[in-house]
């Protein structure tokens, strides 16, 4: 299981603060990541919830960004690079209702590296679909949704 540095949860709790601040009203908290995959936990609780007691779609949505979205920052962040991290799309299967803390892990981290490494040789713009899944442990290993988002890469000018 792969360890934060204080460094890399310190930066990561910044972006949230200022860059994108609807992701902290999720509490999200990194249960692992390593160079090939990473587990992100959106816990079950009043602010992540939805009428009928499981999680709202919008927190699933955040989960499933943040997976995919770690895992590439920390490629890019391996790499040296300066490169702009977007997603050009997202598409969602829900498959059972989250009614537990969710578990959103994305295992496409070579995937990933190569996109990264693609866009450093060409110096344009690369876009890959990238796949993830979540599940609710304490109560089934049942996926609750799956998810694609389509991740875009490119090496910022100097």
């Amino acid at each position: 299981m792969g360890q934060l540095s204080f460094i890399q949860a310190l930066k990561i709790k910044a972006f949230t603060l200022f860059k994108v601040p609807l992701i902290g009203t999720c509490s999200p908290k990194i249960i692992d990541i390593s160079s090939k995959r990473v587990e992100i936990k959106i816990p079950h609780k009043r602010k992540t919830k939805n009428h009928v007691n499981s999680i709202y779609f919008g927190a699933l949505a955040i989960g499933a960004d943040m997976s995919i979205g770690l895992l590439a920052t920390h490629h890019i962040d391996l790499s040296g690079q300066r490169i702009t991290l977007l997603f050009k799309d997202f598409k969602i299967n829900f498959l059972k209702r989250a009614m537990g803390d969710a578990h959103f892990i994305c295992e496409e981290g070579q995937s990933i590296h190569d996109l990264v490494q693609k866009s450093i040789q060409t110096k344009e713009r690369q876009n890959k679909t990238i796949k993830g899944y979540a599940v609710c442990p304490l109560i089934s290993d049942d996926k609750v949704c799956e998810f694609e988002l389509t991740l875009s890469l490119k090496v910022k000018k100097n």
